[in-house]
C-alpha cells in the first residue's frame, strides 16, 4: 500500500506517524501545494488530508485510490458523486476533540467575561506596582452564577458545554437549529427567545443551509447589550461584517471566536478593525487542537485504515 499524507502540518510535528508504517509504504508532504497536489496523489493507494479538495481534477491520475482517510469530521471537501463514481472509500474521524472544543469555549469565556486582558495588561504594565490599594475594580466583571447561557447546536460539544455552564450555576437553553432535537434536561426555546434571553450564546452546531449566516445584524440587535458571543461552530454562521459593526457600536458586549469564514482569516476581514480585547478575541481555529486530541485523531485515522485493509467499514461516509 501506498500512504501518502499530504497536509502533515495540519498535524502538528509533535504527533508520532510512525505507526502507518506497519501498515505500507509511507510518503508526507508538510503542506498543501496545489501545483503539485495531484502529481503526489497520483501513486496513492490511500491519502490522508484534511484541507484539499478531493475531486476530478486532483484524482484523476490516482488510477490506484482506494480509501481516502480525512483528519476531521466534516467531508465538505470531497466531491462524493465522483469518488463514489470510482468506487473510492472516504472515511472520517469523530468525537476527537469533542473534551478539548468544551474547554476552548470556556476559555474563551473568561477571558472575556472577566477582561483578562485589562487585567493582564494592568499589572504588567507596572499598574499594580504603583496601585495604592490591593485590588484593582475599573474594569467591572460578573458572576456566572444565575446568568443563562443560550447554546445553538446540542450535539455532544454543546451538551459537555452546557453541563459545565450548569455546575457554575446558569440557567441553561438551546436552540435546535433543525427543529428535530429534543432533550429533556434542558429547556427547548425558538431562536428570538434565545437571543433575548440568553447572556452567553454559544455556537457547537454544523454549518448547513439552516446555519449559515444565522448570526447576522438582526439577530445581533435582538440580543443584550451585555451578551456575549462564543463561535466553535463553523465560521460562515456568523456574518462577520455584522459582527465588527455590533462591537463598534456596543449591540453586544463581546464576542470570542474560533472559527473563520476564511481561514486562514483573509487580510479584509472587518472584525480585524476591532482592536479592543475586552470586546473581541479570536484563536486561529485550535479549539480542536489540545495534544491529546491531535493524537486521538491521528490514531482514528490509523483505526480506519486499518479497518479498511481488513475489509471493515469503519466510519465509512458515503456523502
Amino acid at each position: 500500500m501506498n500512504i501518502i499524507f499530504l497536509e502533515t502540518d495540519t498535524l502538528g510535528d509533535d504527533v508520532d506517524l510512525s505507526v502507518f508504517e506497519t501498515l505500507g509504504k509511507v510518503t508526507k508532504y508538510n503542506k498543501s501545494e496545489p501545483l503539485l497536489n495531484s502529481e503526489r496523489i497520483k501513486e496513492a493507494d490511500i491519502l490522508v488530508v484534511n484541507k484539499i479538495p478531493m475531486n476530478e481534477e486532483n484524482l484523476r491520475a490516482a488510477v490506484n485510490l482506494k480509501l481516502i482517510c480525512i483528519t476531521g469530521t466534516g467531508t465538505n471537501i470531497v466531491d462524493f458523486p465522483y469518488v463514489n463514481g470510482r468506487g473510492i472509500a472516504v472515511a472520517n474521524v469523530k468525537g476527537y476533540s469533542t473534551q478539548s472544543v468544551v474547554q476552548h469555549t470556556f476559555a474563551l469565556l473568561f477571558y472575556l467575561y472577566e477582561k483578562l486582558s485589562h487585567y493582564d495588561h494592568f499589572v504588567k504594565s507596572g499598574g499594580y506596582v504603583s496601585s495604592d490599594i490591593f485590588s484593582c475594580f475599573d474594569e467591572k466583571f460578573n458572576e456566572l452564577y444565575g446568568k443563562t447561557w443560550g447554546i445553538i447546536g446540542l450535539g455532544n460539544i454543546g451538551k459537555g458545554v452546557a453541563s459545565i455552564a450548569k455546575a457554575f450555576g446558569c440557567k441553561v437553553i438551546y436552540y435546535s437549529t433543525s427543529g428535530r432535537n429534543q432533550n429533556e434536561e434542558y429547556e427547548r426555546v425558538d431562536f428570538d427567545t434565545l437571543l433575548k434571553e440568553a447572556d452567553i450564546i454559544s455556537i457547537h452546531a454544523p454549518l448547513n443551509k439552516e446555519t449559515e449566516n444565522l448570526i447576522g445584524e438582526e439577530a445581533l440587535n435582538k440580543m443584550k447589550s451585555t451578551a456575549l458571543l462564543l463561535n466553535l461552530g463553523r465560521g460562515p454562521i456568523v456574518d462577520e461584517a455584522a459582527l465588527s459593526k455590533a462591537l463598534s457600536n456596543n449591540w453586544i458586549a463581546g464576542a470570542g471566536l474560533d472559527v473563520l469564514r476564511q481561514e486562514p482569516m483573509a487580510a479584509d476581514n472587518p472584525l480585524l478593525a476591532i482592536q479592543d480585547s475586552k470586546k473581541l478575541i479570536i484563536t486561529p481555529h485550535i479549539a480542536w487542537a489540545t495534544v491529546e486530541a491531535r493524537r486521538r485523531c491521528v490514531a482514528e485515522v490509523y483505526e480506519n485504515m486499518k479497518a479498511f485493509l481488513k475489509g471493515e467499514d469503519r466510519n465509512i461516509v458515503k456523502e
